[in-house]
Order: structure tokens, then sequence, then C-alpha cells
């Protein structure tokens, strides 16, 4: 037998030939080459992005009816702009925004096989969603005080449905980034798992994008200035006289 029929057999006892090609690592590559776990990720925001617009629809459709009703009697306070603390939002806007860049060092290192560098880039991550969520907070806390709630006005309603939903995925990615740190710790954190990493970057990454929009719509457009202490003090005023 000569040494190219040997080679041939031996091929096809091995059950390989030249025109098969290895199977993929893992069995999660569907047969576009893309991992099916990152499409399911991008199906998962594709409808995340139609919840929020629909979200931000409903806000910008009742944008300025708080302001309307107040006017025409019919309404109260506290109003967007008497309460909003756009410098205050902004640091927090900041915070989040830096979270972006902490990602994708997090995810730089595990492609590089540095676990030490992602374990400390996914905590710093974490941490500034923390601060974000810690400042949301203090924020929704301070409207409450003032007297605004979800059910006082529009305004109200909209705004804490809108940003208490962004602040609720907001917490979820807290909470998947923290486990990835635990998973680092067991061994389940290594330059073959970096897409783990990727796929909660995604997310992270939208996150982060819906909150320019929300930050954009809610906090940088200006609002109606409605006079609302000097029309406080006219109606008191005629209601003294007994004309009201």
């Amino acid at each position: 037998m000569s040494a190219t029929a040997v080679d041939l057999t031996t091929a096809h006892g091995s059950g390989t030939t030249g025109h098969e090609q290895p199977p993929h690592s893992g069995g999660h590559h569907t047969s576009m080459g893309i991992d099916s776990r990152k499409i399911g990720m991008w199906v998962f925001l594709a409808s995340d992005c139609m919840f929020f617009g629909s979200l931000i629809a409903t806000y910008l459709i009742y944008r300025g009816r708080a302001e309307e009703l107040f006017l025409s009697g019919q309404g109260k306070g506290p109003l967007p702009n008497e309460i909003l603390d756009i410098p205050y939002t902004s640091i927090s806007a900041f915070v989040l925004l830096m979270s972006s860049l902490t990602m994708v060092l997090a995810l730089s290192s595990v492609q590089k096989g540095n676990v030490r560098g992602t374990r400390i880039w996914l905590l710093c991550t974490a941490l500034l969603g923390s601060i974000f969520l810690g400042g949301q907070y203090f924020e929704f806390t301070s409207f409450h005080h003032e007297g605004l709630g979800l059910t006082t006005n529009m305004f109200g309603s909209t705004f804490f449905t809108l940003t208490g939903f962004h602040g609720f995925h907001v917490t979820l990615g807290v909470i998947m980034l923290l486990s990835l740190v635990v998973l680092s710790f067991r061994g389940g954190v290594t330059q073959g798992d970096a897409i783990n990493v990727e796929i909660i970057g995604l997310y992270w990454h939208f996150v982060d994008i819906v909150w320019i929009i929300i930050f954009t719509l809610v906090y940088l457009i200006p609002y109606k200035d409605v006079p609302t202490e000097g029309a406080e003090t006219s109606m008191r005023f005629l209601h003294s006289l007994g004309v009201m």
C-alpha cells in the first residue's frame, strides 16, 4: 500500500477530511459564526428599546401637562422647574458614563487573560453604578419631602415611572457585575469566558445610553416658567377679599 493510501485511510479512520472544520468550542456559535448568547442579548436589548421608547413617548406626550393644569387651577405642585436640580443630576450622569469606560477596561483585561485586572474593573463599574443609584435614591427622597410623589401630578407620574424603571435596570446590571466578580474568585472568569463579560457589557452600555436620552429630555430641555408663588399669593389675596 502506498504512503498516499495510508494517509487517506488514516484520515478516514479518524473521522476528519480536508473539507471538514473542527467544531466550535463551547457549542454556542450559530451558523453565522456569532455566539448565540450574544444574539440573545441583542434581542433582549431590542425589546428593551421598545419598552423605554414607550415610556419616553408617554413622558413627552404629557410633558408640560402639569403646568397647564396648575395654571387652570386643577393641578398642584411642585412643578419641574421648582425641584429639578440639574447640577446635581449632571454629576450622577457623569458617574454613570464613566462606568462605561471601566466596563471597557474590564473586557480588555479579560481578553488579555488578566483576571485580577478584570476583577478590579468590574468592581469599579459596580461601584460607580451603585453611586448613581445612591444619588437617584437621594433625589427621589428629596422630591418626596418637597411634596412630589407618584400620584401628585402628571409630571410626578411620568418622571418616577421613567427614571424608576431605568434605576431598576441599573440595579440589575450591578447585580450581574457583582456576580461576575464572585465567579472570578471561583475560576469562572478566564480568557476563554470573555464572552460573558462582553454580553454584560452590552447591557451596561445600553443602560448608559438610555440615561443620556432621559437626562437630555427630562433635565436639560427647559420647562415652562410658571409663576407658582405669585399665583398662589394672588389667590390668597382674592380669597381674603371674598372674591374667591
